[in-house]
């Protein structure tokens, strides 16, 4: 099976009052993070979302030394009055060459590979469509998405987002529980930046 990955970093980082992709976590920035923790689940490609300051994200993507094909940046060109699945809808709709994509934002850089390797390991060996992440029964990130679906998803315009979308899906879904603190970090505010750089320290 092979994997894709598609990550969000559009958004203008309004609660946090800093530019979330480039704050700094163990030495390199969120972003690089995400990535990394991506690539390090043999991804093929991701596929990168960006909108606000996306030319700061692109000067550190190459300075870090990605491969060309590792990385596929595209827009959201109206990141500033869209909403999330818009972007989702952006980098879908780019993906190619492969049977399923990791979904994830930008700001959930301590994700653990196992967590990836399970989501995909469920995925292969149940024949599933959709998989999520559960921690005590909630549905967390990454999901892993069968590239059935992209279709469904830029077709879909009813409010709620993905979520919604899920609805009518929910026999195609399967959950694996897994133990990641990671997948609860959402960095939004302050405090959550702080304990994720403890966290990953």
């Amino acid at each position: 099976m092979i994997v894709n990955g598609l990550i969000l970093a559009a958004g203008m980082s309004s609660r946090m009052g800093e530019f979330k992709p480039l704050l700094m976590i163990n030495n390199k920035t969120m972003i690089e993070q995400s990535i990394d923790s991506m690539l390090a689940a043999g991804v093929k490609t991701i596929t990168l979302v960006l909108g606000y300051q996306g030319d700061k994200i692109e000067e550190v993507i190459d300075r870090a030394g990605y491969k060309k094909k590792q990385i596929q940046v595209v827009y959201n060109r109206n990141y500033a009055s869209t909403q999330m699945l818009d972007s989702v809808k952006i980098g879908v709709n780019n993906i190619k060459g492969c049977d399923a994509f990791y979904l994830l934002p930008g700001d959930m850089p301590a994700i653990h590979l196992d967590t990836f390797l399970k989501v995909r390991e469920t995925m292969e060996y149940q024949n599933a469509k959709i998989v999520f992440p559960t921690m005590k029964g909630y549905r967390k990130h990454p999901p892993l998405i069968s590239t059935d679906f992209i279709t469904d998803i830029l077709n879909f315009k009813s409010e709620g987002g993905l979520r919604e979308l899920w609805k009518d899906f929910e026999s195609e879904i399967i959950g694996v529980p897994v133990d990641d603190l990671g997948c609860m970090i959402d960095v939004d505010t302050k405090p959550q930046y702080h304990y994720v750089c403890q966290y990953m320290y």
